[in-house]
């Protein structure tokens, strides 16, 4: 992470919208990595990350603020996000899901790690069990190694129940760990 300079997590603010959008707009036109119409509006991914239905969710950013040798670093520029939330309700509600999502050219830098540490530490705060993904793109192997050198495993792939704008149609995991 030599040039990610120093990263910090906090939680979203309303403020943060606009480097949320920077960063999730992309990810959703290319329509790669998540089962989100690729035509979503602004509005509707607000909507989407920051104020769905279920007001127990938590959004955090990763912040980059410039350390010694960085060039060009933005203090608290925002490079990366994630969401934490119960995977579903009433007898589900103890087993957490989380989303994530970084900015395209911090890719590779640790930032997806620091924020997955940050949010499973903070499922066990809040008293989760376990945490599961319910649709992770096989074609996603960057997401695939990070989430299984945390710990989670593959229960299941439904096949061809993605529809890759390059790969055609590919599996989508369900990925587990207890906390």
């Amino acid at each position: 992470m030599s040039d990610a300079g120093v990263l910090g997590i906090r939680r979203a603010t309303d403020a943060d919208w606009p480097a949320l959008w920077a960063i999730m707009e992309p990810v959703v036109r290319v329509g790669e990595t998540y089962c989100w119409d690729t035509c979503l509006s602004e509005a509707q991914a607000r909507t989407e990350w920051l104020a769905p239905a279920d007001r127990t969710m938590c959004v955090f950013v990763a912040e980059e603020t410039p350390g010694p040798g960085s060039v060009g670093a933005a203090v608290g520029a925002v490079v990366g996000t994630a969401q934490l939330h119960a995977n579903r309700a009433g007898g589900g509600s103890h087993v957490a899901n989380a989303s994530f999502m970084v900015a395209g050219n911090a890719g590779g830098r640790g930032v997806g790690r620091l924020l997955a540490r940050h949010v499973l530490a903070e499922a066990r705060e809040q008293g989760y069990r376990a945490m599961q993904f319910n649709a992770v793109v096989e074609t996603n192997t960057r997401a695939v190694r990070l989430w299984q050198s945390l710990g989670f495993r593959t229960l299941a792939t439904a096949p061809g129940a993605f529809r890759h704008p390059a790969e055609g149609f590919v599996g989508l995991h369900i990925m587990f760990r207890e906390l």
